[in-house]
């Protein structure tokens, strides 16, 4: 499994709306998507406008082609750039220790 990681600044400060805008999007079409496992929504205590999501996957190409290549992430992009303040930055990661066990 790989974690997609998504550094993302909301366009209004975030909130609820920003929040409910984001799981709409991931509940109605990013979590339909080949490989997709689970996700977390997580909101910064310091600067309340930076959240970050993170998306497990079963492999970075499930992400990176099967997720980005299709018509899903064109509606996934309608429904959140909007509420976006600039482009998300987006990395992946693999997991090298825990102190819980993997999914």
């Amino acid at each position: 499994m790989v974690l997609e990681v998504a550094d993302l600044r909301a366009a209004d400060g975030g909130g609820e709306a920003f929040e409910s805008t984001i799981r709409h999007g991931l509940d109605a079409v990013l979590s339909t998507s080949r490989g997709f496992v689970g996700y977390q929504l997580r909101r910064s205590v310091e600067s309340p406008d930076r959240y970050l999501l993170m998306i497990e996957w079963a492999s970075v190409e499930d992400h990176t082609v099967g997720f980005r290549e299709s018509a899903a992430y064109e509606q996934w992009s309608a429904i959140v750039r909007p509420v976006f303040r600039g482009a998300p930055n987006v990395e992946h990661f693999a997991l090298r220790a825990s102190s819980t066990s993997e999914r």
